[in-house]
C-alpha cells in the first residue's frame, strides 16, 4: 500500500517588483515533483487574489482585511508541511512573509519547515536564521537541510533551472528529511493532540 503524498505548501515570500522568488520556488516544486511523494501548492505572497501587504501584527484589521487574510488560511491549513523560498533583506527576512507568518498560528504548530534561501554573498542564510526562531516560538519544527544560493541571479540558467547540480542534490535531501518529518508529525498529530 503507498502512502499518501505529503502536501507541501511553498510559500514565496518576497512581494518586490522584479523578485527572483518564483523562479526558485517553480525549480523546487519541479524537484519534489521529480522526487516524488509531494504534492505541492506554491502560496506565493504577490499572487493578485491574496493580501499584497496584511496589515502590521496587533492591529485591528478591518471584515476587509480580515476577509484578505483568510485567502491564504486554508491553503496553509491544508499543508502537511512548508518550504519557505526567502531572500535576504537586511540581515534577514522580508516583512510580508512576516506578516504571513504572524497572522497565522494553528496552521505551523506541529508541522515540519524547510528553507531555501537566496541572495548576495550571503545566500539568504541570516535570514533562515531569524526564520528558525519565529517558528520555534510557533511550535512548528525546522528542518536542518537547507538549499542556499549566493548570487542567485547567476545561479541559474534561463531555463530556470540552477547551473550547479548540486543543488538539486540538495534539494532532494532536504524533500526527504521534510517528507520524514511531515509524515512522522501527520501521525502523531492524529494520535494524539499537540499539547502547546
Amino acid at each position: 500500500m503507498s502512502e499518501a503524498p505529503v502536501r507541501v505548501a511553498v510559500i514565496v515570500g518576497s512581494v518586490r517588483e522584479g523578485r527572483f522568488g518564483p523562479v526558485v520556488a517553480a525549480w523546487l516544486a519541479g524537484v519534489a515533483g521529480e522526487t516524488g511523494g509531494f504534492e505541492v501548492d506554491v502560496v506565493d505572497l504577490a499572487e493578485p487574489d491574496l493580501p499584497l501587504a496584511m496589515p502590521a501584527f496587533g492591529a485591528a484589521p478591518s471584515p476587509t482585511v480580515v476577509a484578505e487574510i483568510r485567502k491564504v488560511t486554508p491553503r496553509l491549513e491544508a499543508a502537511d508541511a512548508f518550504v519557505v523560498v526567502t531572500p535576504e533583506y537586511n540581515h534577514s527576512y522580508p516583512a510580508a512573509l512576516k506578516n504571513a507568518i504572524d497572522w497565522h498560528r494553528d496552521e505551523w504548530r506541529a508541522k515540519p519547515v524547510a528553507f531555501v534561501s537566496y541572495g548576495g554573498i550571503s545566500g539568504g542564510l541570516r535570514a533562515v536564521e531569524h526564520l528558525r526562531a519565529v517558528f520555534a516560538e510557533l511550535h512548528a519544527v525546522t528542518i536542518r537541510e537547507t538549499v542556499s544560493f549566493h548570487g542567485a541571479h547567476t545561479r541559474f540558467g534561463p531555463d530556470g533551472v540552477p547551473t550547479d547540480e548540486a543543488a538539486g542534490v540538495a534539494a532532494k535531501a532536504m524533500l526527504h528529511q521534510l517528507g520524514w518529518w511531515a509524515r512522522s508529525l501527520t501521525e502523531a498529530r492524529a494520535a494524539r493532540p499537540y499539547p502547546g
